[in-house]
């Protein structure tokens, strides 16, 4: 297992960068760089059912570990949903089960600094370090109202 982590700073206040991370209209936007149609299904629940799936339906289902919003989101994976199936069950889905994937948003005098931290396999770390390398770029442009295709 490998624990990454990832930060940067935006301009932009704790609420403001919140939900542009979780808000379906944004949420999708920068997490494009993990794959196509990134969508995430949750009941806002510690201890409940989230989901982060593909365009086909397929991905991984998780829970929430520990909310404080605007703060901090912790989450826990707990296995694979394909064809309409979960398995939180199978070999596979063992060897990584209770990975985590963490959201830290620190008030840093009117800015936030956004940390992030995911524990995956090592054979998903380049997938992983440029999901979140590019998609923190998203989010920071959106929250600070810039244009990427500017900079």
């Amino acid at each position: 297992m490998e624990t990454l982590s990832y930060e940067t700073v935006i301009d932009a206040p704790l609420q403001k960068v919140w939900d542009i991370l979780w808000s379906p209209e944004t949420y999708s936007q920068w997490t494009q760089y993990f794959g196509t149609g990134s969508i995430m299904k949750s009941d806002w629940k510690v201890g409940g059912t989230t989901y982060f799936l593909n365009h086909k339906g397929e991905g991984i289902v998780s829970t929430i570990d520990s909310l404080d919003e605007p703060n901090q989101i912790v989450f826990k994976h707990l296995g694979l949903i394909k064809d309409g199936t979960e398995d939180t069950q199978s070999k596979e889905v063992m060897e990584w089960s209770g990975y985590s994937e963490k959201y830290f948003l620190i008030d840093f005098d009117g800015k936030t600094k956004l940390h992030t931290e995911i524990q995956t396999e090592k054979e998903w770390e380049d997938h992983m370090n440029t999901g979140f390398t590019k998609g923190l770029m998203v989010v920071k442009s959106l929250a600070e109202g810039v244009n990427l295709t500017s900079v």
